[in-house]
């Protein structure tokens, strides 16, 4: 039996796994199971790893994307230039890290690109920041990074968004948790009269399904987009990296 799983703590309810049993039922894979793992300490990997040989894969969530690091042998380009790894692969007893937040995100964005949008906000500065930058810069989309504090990364704080800034910037992209449930009334603070119908926004967060950046979006015209597609997307390449597809 292949083993494969989800480290993180707490895991009181995993999408992945969710995700994988529902996917082995459909596609009659019969030899894989999928297992959540919660680690108190990172340092508790190490005797996980010993105690399940035929683990060939774990997802890594919140809160060790980046602390995990240390305990693996290589890193993809992707991970390395991100500094945050939510997939590993094992072979052999060789532990590599990924990206798949990187990967699912591209995936998700690019189908709604036009000509126009040529310019991106991103909204927060955290690790999931760090994957949505990789990408745009791998779009060569040029961005600014927003955050409440100003010296952080060079980044322009909220009260600097005036009416040139938001017409330039066609892409918004929010990666806080702003808007999570169940604080689904908060939105990031943005001047929302100055969006259009020539904007995109996309909100990493998927429940609420509609956040309030999102409806906001919504009432200008603006084309919208929140993270549920980006999970699974993100979680579909997870399984190609375990299985080399």
């Amino acid at each position: 039996m292949k083993v494969y799983g989800l480290i993180g703590y707490p895991l009181s309810h995993s999408f992945s796994k969710d995700f994988f049993a529902e996917k082995f039922a459909r596609e009659n894979i019969k030899d894989c199971i999928y297992e959540s793992f919660p680690l108190p300490a990172i340092k508790e990997l190490k005797p996980l790893l010993a105690s399940q040989p035929e683990l060939l894969g774990l997802n890594v969530t919140i809160p060790y994307k980046e602390a995990v690091i240390p305990y693996l042998d290589e890193l993809s380009p992707a991970a390395a230039q991100i500094k945050a790894v939510n997939c590993i692969r094992i072979i052999d007893g060789v532990k590599t890290g990924f990206n798949t937040d990187a990967i699912g995100f591209r995936r998700s964005l690019e189908p709604l690109l036009q000509s126009h949008h040529t310019n991106a906000l991103i909204l927060g500065t955290g690790g999931a920041a760090k994957a949505v930058q990789y990408v745009l810069e791998a779009l060569n989309i040029p961005y600014k990074l927003v955050s409440r504090k100003a010296a952080h990364d060079g980044a322009v704080t909220y009260d600097q968004l005036d009416a040139e800034v938001m017409e330039e910037h066609t892409i918004i992209i929010n990666t806080t948790p702003l808007g999570m449930y169940p604080n689904a009334e908060a939105a990031p603070e943005l001047p929302y009269n100055f969006l259009s119908s020539q904007h995109l926004l996309y909100d990493l967060i998927y429940n609420p399904a509609m956040t309030a950046f999102l409806k906001h979006g919504a009432d200008k015209g603006a084309t919208i987009k929140n993270g549920h597609e980006m999970l699974i997307l993100q979680a579909e390449a997870s399984w190609e990296i375990w299985n080399d597809l």
